[in-house]
């Protein structure tokens, strides 16, 4: 580093080295650094707004339904959070989604990855924990910020380009028909999370449909 000028005066040095190349850049800090944060700011994504939400009572009919599509039905197995997820459609506004299970219940929630869609197939990802499904994603682990989660059951922390919906809570979906919607904010992945990693025993039947509409 002999062969550079560092900057005289009060301050802290940023030197930032090529991997490919080995050539080193000095950079004054107080010059950068408002750009920097500048940058980061404008990468932030921009509020979600609340989804609509509402029950129904008719558990037979609904299972009976879903118990008859391919994909109606799955098993959440105990310690597991089974995420689906589902890319805006351009022919949609809104996403939609109604779900239930068999004797439990079990945790729900609803992110959004803000991303650049290439298909509209939906899949399905299981976990053994939110931790663990994060870990998976090759994007920089810049920005933390943890969310809520079942009663403790596991901690999930998304990167700067998820924003929350709705947060995971425990969901009386044994009981009633858990339904809800949520206006498309732009183009991206909606992460419909299923939360069984509080329980240590029961595994959950799942009855679940999701569409859009325009």
């Amino acid at each position: 580093l002999t062969s550079y000028h560092v900057p005289q005066g009060v301050g802290d040095i940023v030197m930032i080295q090529s991997d490919h190349t080995g050539a080193v850049d000095i950079l004054s800090a107080e010059l950068e650094t408002a750009d920097l944060l500048g940058e980061q700011r404008r990468a932030q994504p921009p509020p979600l707004a609340a989804p609509t939400m509402w029950t129904t009572e008719k558990m037979k009919e609904f299972k009976a339904k879903m118990g008859k599509e391919k994909n109606g039905r799955m098993v959440v197995k105990r310690g597991e959070v089974v995420t689906v997820r589902v890319p805006t459609h351009p022919d949609g506004k809104c996403i939609c989604w109604e779900f239930a299970t068999d004797d439990y219940d079990i945790g729900f929630g609803v992110y959004f990855d803000w991303t650049t869609v290439t298909s509209t197939a939906i899949t399905v990802q299981v976990s053994e924990s939110s931790d663990e499904e994060d870990e998976d994603e090759d994007e920089e682990i810049e920005g933390l910020s943890p969310v809520g989660d079942v009663e403790r059951g596991s901690k999930s922390y998304l990167r700067n380009r998820y924003g929350e919906v709705m947060p995971v809570y425990r969901r009386n979906s044994h009981r009633e028909v858990q339904a809800g919607s949520h206006e498309y904010p732009g183009e991206g992945i909606y992460l419909l999370k299923f939360d069984n990693s509080y329980s240590l025993l029961r595994n959950k039947t799942l009855f679940f449909h999701v569409y859009y509409t325009s």
